[in-house]
């Protein structure tokens, strides 16, 4: 897998180009479902930024009378309030739709009280009563009043449907009194995000344009000519994305109230409301659906949504789409600086730190020019490429650098213990600062195989090299599996730790240890077994373990240094080792140890020493077997007579301890220990020691 870190700049960037390939795909195909994600979801972007950015000023002078359900059912009303009030009587005597006399008084009351403009989005197509007299009123007022006009998109050529022949003449839709109040829906999500002020004819029929094409203007966009405004109208029939005024910014009034004396004193001044003011009327009961679904709401009135419109020409609160060549550039760009962020930038953290404070960064430059300029810079496609390319790009680096690191911790477990190579590349920091130098206590084990010189005298060079691998295969293995630390191979030889890199505690590292030994003892027989099948030789093997508080730092030179531990406890541990052959058992531990582990397995007494550097005696024992193996509980029960035998030997007793380990002896007469206390309990018994003797064997030698 080398080849990985050799090609990691091209990979990386094959990762760049193909999220950046694949997010500019969807824009060339937009219904395609995996590609068209992100260009769909910068327009739900879009909508959140028009409903959380700057919203057009609403305008004061905007109202907007609706016909909303009090008005359609009208308050109960005393009998002379009816006689007095014409309005009333019209409105009272049958259901809606009243006789349209009622809008020609509605004129004269609005204009009476000063209004600057009155806009109907309503359609009177049907010749209905009142229709002479709403036709003279709109004489009386043509300069100041509009009315709405409605395509019917649903016909095959968009039918025009306008005010009736009685209340303008045809041909309607020229008459400047006339605007079409249609609003045109995105047609995947139903929503009205941009207004059309002008329409051609063959825009209605779906045919390219024509120089000779006929025009028709907007109910917005007639208002404004009506009010001089018209310069502020965009002079094209394109759609126009608009910035949105507030959703409660033109919250109808009822309408009836115009005509209620005491309402129109106490909320319309007597009319003085009404001055300088430009007034919808429509629909907003609910039973007249006439609501518009925008990114703001879903229930968005149209008369209100029509004052809008004039609010954002007036305002030039118009919004623009990031061109498209700068679109695709910034999707390339964004890929691009992702790809360099995370090749050349090589740490991780630093870089998920710099990819969230550029999108973050990026965000709040596309909030900002929402608000200032209008313009909708392309954001989630231009995030996508930046958080995908830079987020798999890191996750190829974590992968190769895991890769690197599996590598790298399989190539030092050969030359150093598996737990030891886990610390320095899990905890460096805490590891490296205790090869300075710390005491702790630890438990130490030192092995070495007895007749490996004969073996390597007589054997094949290859075949010794291999056998020997296969048992310190097997040895370190029982090392790593319990948790120890291989402090080294000396030929032969092993010393492992427990404690020094990675404590447990006291107790249940000399209990890890412990197992290991039992393990390792376990192993060789196996592997004896194996051997003697093959025809080779088999091997003895000698473990000595102590446990004590040692030196753990690291020790060498300037050139080489080595970790380690040192102190009497490691010492004590080799010795250990080496009297194994003295006693005949193939595994001696200090008190101490036999202390911590007196609960996990059967411990046998073998003698009281005085090893070379050392001035006071220690007990040492040695391993029956661990408290869960099987064993046999006659040599257990066997073993309490010798070590009765041997409190009476250490106690002078040497008659009593020749009888006894004579007994053990009957049952189990191949047993050097006993065999050796029987022959110097008997050589005792005929020349006692001096008073001074006290059961310890002194050691010159190591």
């Amino acid at each position: 897998m080398h080849w990985l870190g050799r090609y990691r700049l091209l990979i990386l960037a094959s990762i760049c180009v193909f999220w950046t390939g694949l997010i500019l795909l969807g824009y060339f195909f937009p219904m395609t479902p995996f590609l068209s994600v992100p260009w769909r979801g910068e327009q739900s972007f879009e909508d959140l930024l028009r409903r959380e950015g700057r919203k057009t000023a609403t305008r004061n002078d905007f109202v907007f009378l609706g016909l909303d359900q009090s008005t359609l059912q009208m308050p109960p009303l005393a009998p002379d309030e009816v006689a007095n009030n014409r309005a009333f009587q019209l409105m009272t005597e049958r259901p809606f739709p009243w006789s349209r006399e009622v809008y020609a008084l509605l004129l004269d009351r609005l204009f009476g009280a000063g209004a600057r403009l009155v806009m109907f989005d309503m359609m009177f197509d049907q010749q209905k009563e009142g229709d002479p007299a709403f036709h003279g009123a709109l004489d009386r007022y043509r300069d100041k009043v509009v009315l709405a006009a409605n395509f019917d998109m649903a016909s095959p050529l968009a039918q025009a449907v306008t005010p009736n022949d009685v209340l303008i003449s045809s041909p309607q839709l020229q008459d400047d009194r006339v605007g079409f109040a249609n609003f045109w829906a995105d047609p995947i999500d139903g929503k009205v995000r941009a207004l059309a002020y002008r329409v051609t004819n063959r825009q209605l029929a779906g045919l390219p344009p024509h120089p000779s094409q006929e025009t028709y203007e907007s109910l917005s966009a007639r208002a404004l000519t009506k009010i001089g405004k018209a310069s502020d109208l965009p002079q094209d029939s394109d759609g126009h994305m608009i910035r949105f005024s507030a959703v409660d910014a033109y919250e109808p009034r009822p309408l009836y109230e115009v005509f209620d004396p005491k309402l129109w004193h106490a909320n319309y001044s007597d009319g003085a409301f009404f001055k300088d003011k430009i007034v919808v009327v429509g629909a907003s009961a609910q039973i007249f659906h006439d609501v518009v679904d925008t990114p703001m709401s879903p229930t968005t009135l149209g008369p209100g949504l029509h004052l809008q419109a004039m609010a954002a020409a007036l305002g030039h609160e118009f919004l623009r789409p990031t061109p498209t060549k700068v679109s695709l550039a910034l999707v390339g760009a964004a890929g691009l600086v992702a790809w360099l962020l995370v090749a050349f930038f090589r740490r991780p953290l630093l870089c998920v730190g710099a990819l969230v404070l550029l999108a973050v960064t990026y965000l709040g430059t596309a909030r900002l020019l929402y608000d200032n300029t209008g313009l909708l810079l392309l954001t989630v496609p231009v995030l996508s490429a930046l958080v995908l390319t830079g987020s798999f790009s890191l996750g190829f680096e974590y992968f190769l650098e895991r890769l690197e690191k599996l590598r790298t911790r399989r190539t030092l477990e050969r030359y150093v213990s598996k737990n030891l190579v886990a610390e320095i590349l899990e905890n460096p920091d805490s590891y490296y600062s205790s090869l300075r130098g710390v005491r702790v206590p630890v438990t130490i084990l030192f092995s070495d195989l007895i007749g490996f010189t004969t073996l390597a005298e007589k054997a094949d060079p290859e075949a010794l090299v291999a056998q020997l691998n296969e048992y310190l295969s097997r040895m370190t293995s029982e090392i790593f599996s319990n948790g120890g630390t291989l402090d080294k191979f000396i030929g032969d030889a092993i010393m492992a730790v427990w404690g020094n890199v990675r404590s447990l505690g006291t107790a249940q590292d000399a209990k890890c240890c412990a197992r290991a030994a039992l393990g390792m003892r376990r192993q060789l027989s196996q592997l004896n077994q194996t051997w003697r099948e093959q025809g080779r030789m088999g091997l003895g093997m000698g473990i000595g373990v102590n446990h004590g508080e040692v030196i753990v730092g690291n020790i060498g030179s300037q050139d080489r240094m080595d970790p380690t531990v040192i102190g009497d406890a490691v010492n004590l541990a080799s010795r250990l080792e080496g009297l194994t052959r003295i006693y005949g058992v193939d595994l001696l531990v200090g008190a101490s140890v036999a202390e911590l582990v007196r609960d996990e397995v059967y411990l046998r007494s073998v003698a009281r020493v005085q090893v070379k550097g050392k001035t006071k005696p220690v007990d040492v024992f040695t391993f029956v077997a661990g408290r869960g193996e099987e064993t046999d509980p006659e040599f257990l029960k066997w073993l309490e007579t010798y070590e009765e035998a041997l409190d009476k030997f250490r106690t002078r007793d040497f008659t009593d301890a020749k009888i006894l380990f004579s007994r053990f002896l009957e049952f189990y007469p191949d047993d050097l220990l006993a065999k050796m206390y029987l022959q110097r309990a008997l050589e005792y018994e005929q020349a006692p020691p001096d008073e001074a003797w006290e059961a310890v064997e002194v050691f010159q030698k190591k």
